[in-house]
């Protein structure tokens, strides 16, 4: 598959800016998407606003030494936008997996129902002939919206001429204007590093990190998981418990078989198939595994209580050397 160029994408967006057809849609803070009407006479600002602001900044600055690298290889360089593979930005893959495969059942976005204040995001998907087949092509640009950009008409007025009066509309919502992420084929263009990494929690030194800690404890441990689970993708989502495994020798930690006497001893429910994999079903199983590497749940010798360890700070010795390590 030929690599793809950010500079020859605007320069062929340039070219057909005047047959492209754009839709609308908000997703919320779990990445479901809805669609949006908007009125024709919002078609140019959409357009100026997402799709050519986008494509000139990119062709304006490609004369004066703007380059395009690998996300994963860069950081916070001037003069350079970044792109990175769709696959690699989960969140952005399956928002844009509803949209094609699952068109016909979004819902229409209306915040009675839905609530702008959940809204995290806007995603203008471009539609133009350029198939050899004669097919349409297709590329996305997103931007992050927050609340606070949003105005409420029931508690606001219009300034309209001289007077005020009631405000005419359920929200009123002020349009990011900067660049921030395009979507084009199978790879994500970032202009904005930060805000890339917001709108779809992309953080590649955690995925990285995950990924690793997932393969050391998939060599040591029989895990089963859920449908569509995987470890590395957990973790990734769970900074606390990634940071916790971080500082956990997996080489030196208990064998599978303590693992489950010790989850026995404390009467926790952790569950195992028929070969005695254990059984990751979602978060909280997740959380109960790690806290058993960790040896977070104690049996207190004068009570029987058993407790779940929030921190643990070594004492020592039982013979008052000081703590090894």
């Amino acid at each position: 598959m030929e690599e793809f160029d950010v500079f020859q994408w605007a320069n062929e967006i340039d070219e057909v800016k005047g047959n492209v057809s754009v839709e609308l849609f908000l997703f919320n803070k779990n990445y479901t998407p809805y669609k949006v009407r908007y009125d024709e006479k919002l078609t140019n600002s959409v357009k100026s606003m997402f799709m050519l602001e986008a494509v000139n900044y990119i062709i304006k600055e490609a004369d004066k030494g703007l380059e395009c690298r690998t996300y994963e290889r860069s950081d916070g360089e001037e003069k350079v936008i970044y792109k990175t593979k769709l696959e690699n930005v989960g969140r952005a893959e399956t928002l844009l997996h509803l949209i094609e495969n699952e068109y016909k059942d979004l819902d229409f976005f209306s915040d009675n129902e839905y609530e702008f204040k959940k809204v995290k995001g806007i995603l203008a998907k471009f539609s133009y002939p350029g198939g050899d087949d004669g097919s349409m092509k297709s590329f996305y640009i997103a931007k992050g919206i927050s609340a606070s950009a949003a105005i409420k008409g029931a508690t606001s007025w219009e300034l309209n001429g001289e007077s005020f009066e009631p405000f005419s509309a359920e929200v009123a919502i002020k349009m990011p204007e900067d660049n921030q992420v395009a979507i084009v084929d199978k790879s994500v263009v970032v202009f904005n590093q930060a805000k890339f990494e917001a709108l779809f929690q992309y953080d590649y030194k955690s995925q990285v990190l995950a990924e690793q800690k997932a393969r050391e404890l998939e060599e040591k441990y029989k895990l089963s998981f859920s449908e569509g689970l995987t470890l590395d993708a957990l973790l990734q989502d769970k900074k606390p418990l990634l940071k916790k495994i971080q500082a956990i020798d997996i080489n030196e930690a208990m064998e599978q078989e303590q693992m489950l006497d010790y989850a026995d001893e404390m009467q926790l429910d952790l569950m195992t198939d028929d070969d005695k994999s254990i059984i990751i079903m979602d978060d909280k199983d997740l959380t109960t595994f790690v806290n058993l590497l960790n040896e977070d749940y104690y049996v207190s010798p004068v009570t029987g209580l058993r407790y779940e360890i929030k921190s643990k700070k070594l004492l020592g010795e039982p013979d008052g050397e000081p703590p090894r390590g």
